[in-house]
């Protein structure tokens, strides 16, 4: 029954994963704990996210500190604590860190799956960087699992 899901996390509380994802990813809602609808993550873009498409999730952004740097399609703007920005799927788009401290976000996917993503990008490990940046080639073999493509 629905009450049996029933979900209350105390302050710096987080859901495990089969992987450990570093602070700045606090997985808040598990992908298994909504039944596949979504997933909720708290996190400090502390790395900007290059260009990229989710062809079957919304990706779903409240700013809570900081300023977030949005490329959406062919427009750019930052998003300033308390915006909430919704990125569709199947529209190109980049998050980029634009404060100091970095910003942080609740970020939500519908349907869930975000948190198994990140899981698996963490598994891969440094292979996914070149010279310390997110490399969209080394990238996309894993987020092809999850219907997201990184623009080379």
């Amino acid at each position: 029954m629905s009450h049996d899901r029933f979900l209350c996390l105390a302050r710096g509380d987080t859901r495990p994963g089969r992987v450990a994802l570093p602070p700045t990813f606090a997985v808040k809602a598990t992908t298994e704990d909504t039944e596949g609808r979504f997933s909720l993550l708290e996190v400090s873009l502390a790395r900007d996210i290059p260009r990229h498409t989710h062809h079957v999730a919304d990706e779903a952004i409240y700013v809570l500190d900081g300023q977030l740097g949005v490329d959406f399609d062919d427009r750019s703007f930052t998003a300033v604590a308390g915006t909430f920005v919704l990125l569709p799927h199947g529209i190109p788009h980049a998050l980029r860190c634009v404060s100091d401290p970095p910003p942080r976000v609740l970020q939500i996917s519908s349907p869930g799956g975000w948190e198994c993503y990140l899981q698996d990008l963490f598994e891969a490990g440094p292979g996914v960087l070149t010279d310390g940046v997110l490399d969209p080639v080394k990238i996309n073999p894993i987020a092809a699992r999850y219907d997201i493509r990184y623009e080379e």
